[in-house]
């Protein structure tokens, strides 16, 4: 998404301090500032206009005082599941149980839902992973009708490569990073 987005003309922000690397062979484009936004957001204000990528988790320190358009990547579960268990092990690190880390996802996409309906500053477009690999431009049109810009959607289609969808699962619940836009 941040590639696509990239692509249509929007400004990313990212430092580059996560290179690309065998689980993510084009980059990752995030923004280690947003992995401590619960105790410092005083960058968010330069972030209008722009976007950057944000877990999932992180959407509750958004500060209320900016409006936030979210295009939430849907992603099934197993597949996020199996994507950061060969991540861990291409670290040499030990991943949680699958069934104990499908069950706090569950519960927390519930109460994600639920609290995102209280927020009036944040407007989401959910975008199903496998649709948009396989539906590119009509995922490009809808993301800039919803963001409010004319994008190069021709250019944006081009940043999907289906061969790198390396974990496929079954279609049910998802959870993955999420391409925030604040508004200018």
């Amino acid at each position: 998404m941040m590639q696509m987005l990239q692509n249509g003309r929007i400004e990313i922000l990212t430092d580059e301090v996560r290179t690309a690397d065998t689980d993510n062979p084009r980059g990752y484009l995030e923004l280690e500032a947003v992995k401590n936004i619960q105790h410092d957001a005083s960058w968010l204000p330069n972030a209008r206009g722009k976007a950057f990528k944000m877990i999932s988790l992180l959407l509750y320190q958004l500060p209320p005082t900016e409006k936030y358009r979210i295009l939430f990547m849907e992603r099934d579960l197993d597949e996020v599941l199996t994507s950061q268990h060969t991540m861990l092990q291409h670290m040499n690190r030990t991943p949680a149980p699958q069934a104990k880390m499908r069950e706090s996802f569950q519960i927390h996409l519930e109460h994600l839902n639920d609290w995102l309906k209280q927020r009036a500053d944040m407007t989401m477009l959910k975008i199903p992973y496998r649709n948009l690999i396989e539906q590119p431009d009509d995922y490009a049109t809808q993301i800039g009708d919803f963001l409010g810009h004319a994008l190069n959607e021709p250019e944006m289609t081009k940043a999907i490569d289906p061969s790198l969808y390396r974990n496929r699962g079954r279609e049910s619940e998802r959870l993955d990073p999420c391409s925030i836009l604040t508004s200018p």
